[in-house]
């Protein structure tokens, strides 16, 4: 038994130390140590012993038993370090190559102009309110002074959306909101998407930005309007562009204009952006209606008050000197690479 216990110490032995893996280590584990391992298997024989001898082969085969454990241990770990090695060795990152470069975001143009003009209407005073973009017919039209029957509303092709639901074809549904939730002296401005059914050309879009301001308090005149907006146009084009207001129609404004500026392009002196006028429309504006303030809740005998809407889409192109409108909302990366 004791040369039996020799023979099977080295064939572990030999064994273990040319394993190859960790699943190789771990079957020889089980080969000699398990409870059916061939050390288990002589542990087993020893009742077959004379007892003065038991203690002896006993204590053989635990120490043989414990020399193949610690071997096992050894052995697996050189095998994890190697492991470790080799792994390393197939991740290493060569740092003297070159790295990726990513290019970092900007703004969108829209944005762009969008944030300088809350810059400059904040810089005057004016807060910054929104509104939903699913308006009710209420808000985007009968509290503006234009009923049902009214011929305005051919002006503006609408989405509806329900009886009574449509989306807002322009920002100043959430004038209305503003002035049936806050008392006078009222400042604000309402950017925001606006939504027309127009066929898709160069300077048309079913989709649009909007910018309305508003103002009401006590004493507002045609003065305030017309200050506000020359400072408005030096801001944003410079400050030898020429401002012309034009009498207009608008159903929430009496009286109403129109607001023209002088081509950046020519100067004044006409040219194809100007289509040879030698001015570009910009917005509409004019007083507040007495019945849209009536309609508010605010006495139009006591409160007086000028609104205006600006068309970001068209004060970016005529900016950026952009031809056609598609681009701003095609995500060209060519195109909006150069802002």
């Amino acid at each position: 038994m004791k040369e039996n216990l020799e023979v099977i110490k080295a064939q572990a032995i030999s064994a273990i130390e040319t394993a190859a893996d960790e699943k190789e280590i771990e079957e020889l584990r089980v080969k000699y140590l398990g409870k059916k391992g061939e050390l288990t298997a002589i542990l087993k024989q020893m009742g077959s012993l004379d007892p003065a001898e038991r203690p002896i082969m006993g204590q053989l085969v635990n120490e043989a038993k414990q020399s193949l454990e610690e071997l096992i241990g050894k052995k697996k770990s050189e095998l994890l370090a190697k492991a470790t090695e080799l792994k390393l060795k197939a991740e290493t990152i060569d740092i003297t190559m070159p790295a990726k470069t990513s290019k970092p975001g900007k703004l969108h143009p829209l944005n762009s102009v969008l944030d300088d003009m809350i810059d400059i209407f904040q810089s005057m005073g004016f807060d910054v309110v929104d509104g939903p973009e699913v308006e009710t017919d209420y808000y985007n039209f009968e509290c503006l002074n234009v009923p049902a029957d009214h011929p305005a509303r051919d002006m503006q092709d609408t989405f509806y959306l329900g009886e009574n639901l449509l989306l807002r074809t322009q920002t100043s549904a959430a004038q209305i909101r503003t002035m049936e939730t806050r008392k006078p002296p009222i400042r604000v401005i309402c950017p925001g998407r606006v939504y027309r059914a127009d066929e898709v050309d160069a300077t048309h879009s079913p989709v649009f930005h909007q910018i309305e301001g508003l103002v009401v308090d006590k004493g507002i005149t045609m003065c305030d309007l017309k200050g506000v907006l020359e400072q408005f146009a030096h801001e944003i084009y410079g400050k030898d562009t020429k401002v012309k207001f034009r009498p207009s129609f608008f159903p929430f404004t009496e009286p109403s204009v129109e607001v023209d500026v002088s081509c950046s392009e020519c100067g004044g002196k006409g040219c194809r952006v100007c289509k040879g006028s030698g001015w570009i429309e910009i917005l509409g504006a004019g007083m507040v209606h007495p019945r849209v303030l009536e309609s508010c809740g605010i006495d139009p005998e006591e409160y007086s008050g000028f609104a205006f809407g600006i068309g970001l889409d068209r004060l970016t192109t005529t900016r950026y000197k952009i031809s056609d409108i598609r681009l701003l909302f095609e995500n060209d990366k060519r195109f909006l690479e150069q802002f």
